[in-house]
């Protein structure tokens, strides 16, 4: 009985082992092409975000306000390329806040929340440079 049973297993193991990573390689969850065009459109917008925050520190009022508050843009830009995909998100929003309100002719009233924006959005940045 026992040497049934061994020869059993030997067949049994010898089936599963053949059968297993041919199955396994013809199969995918999803396909290669779309796991790849994911990740391109991903780099993408992480790309275009960054370029976004880089245009709006790269504005005169920005610059001006950074420059009373004795912030450094050359670091906040260069934090740019290590900030991961979630604080990248919210420093673009910001950015595009600054933007829209800056490009409407501002007036008093939205130049001071523009102002607040743009603290905002260096704070961001450098808390993120610091870490």
């Amino acid at each position: 009985m026992s040497i049934a049973r061994r020869l059993f297993v030997c067949v049994l193991a010898s089936v599963m082992m053949l059968s297993v990573p041919g199955f396994a390689a013809a199969q995918h969850v999803v396909p290669p092409a779309q796991v790849a065009a994911t990740l391109a459109d991903q780099v993408a917008k992480q790309d275009g975000d960054r370029a976004t925050v880089r245009e709006t520190l790269t504005r005169p009022e920005v610059q001006r306000v950074a420059g009373t508050m004795g912030l450094d843009l050359a670091r906040a830009t260069a934090a740019l390329d290590t900030m991961n995909a979630a604080d990248l998100e919210r420093a673009a929003a910001a950015a595009r806040d600054v933007n829209h309100q800056l490009a409407g002719g501002a007036s008093t009233v939205v130049i001071s929340t523009t102002t607040i924006i743009i603290i905002l959005l260096l704070v961001i940045i450098l808390i993120i440079a610091v870490k």
